[in-house]
Order: structure tokens, then sequence, then C-alpha cells
């Protein structure tokens, strides 16, 4: 599963599960700026507007990114 995405010059940045027999390395420090990257993106969602794309204009919408993400920073 792993190695069409290496041959494409991508890198795993997933670990592996603990159980697994042969474990494979994999960049723990992108593995945390990913996480943060998830975890923000859930955060956004958490507004309702956001989620379902209530605003109809891409400017409208950006406003939007923009102003929830203030407040998710702000918190």
């Amino acid at each position: 599963m792993i190695e069409p995405l290496r041959q494409a010059g991508k890198t795993a940045v997933i670990p592996p599960k603990a159980n697994r027999k042969i474990q494979r390395s994999y960049d723990k420090e992108l593995y945390k700026a990913r996480h943060l990257v998830e975890n923000f993106f859930c955060k956004l969602k958490l507004f309702r507007a956001i989620a379902t794309r209530y605003d109809k204009t891409a400017r409208n919408f950006l406003a939007a990114i923009h102003l929830a993400s203030t407040v998710i920073w702000l918190i």
C-alpha cells in the first residue's frame, strides 16, 4: 500500500501500528505538523456556516474562514 506512494515520490507521514511485524520509518516532526493542521480543520468545521458552505460567493466564504480562524486563534 505504501509502495505506489514511494514510487510517486511521496513520504509516509502516518506512523505504523505498534503491532506490525515490520515497522516502517516515518518523519515524527512532519507528523506533528500534519496533526496540527488536521486539528485546525476539525475546529474550523465546528462553525456551521463553514461546514455547510453557507455563503454563496467565494469572497464571503473566504471572509468567514478568516473570521473563524481568528476566533480559533484567539481562544
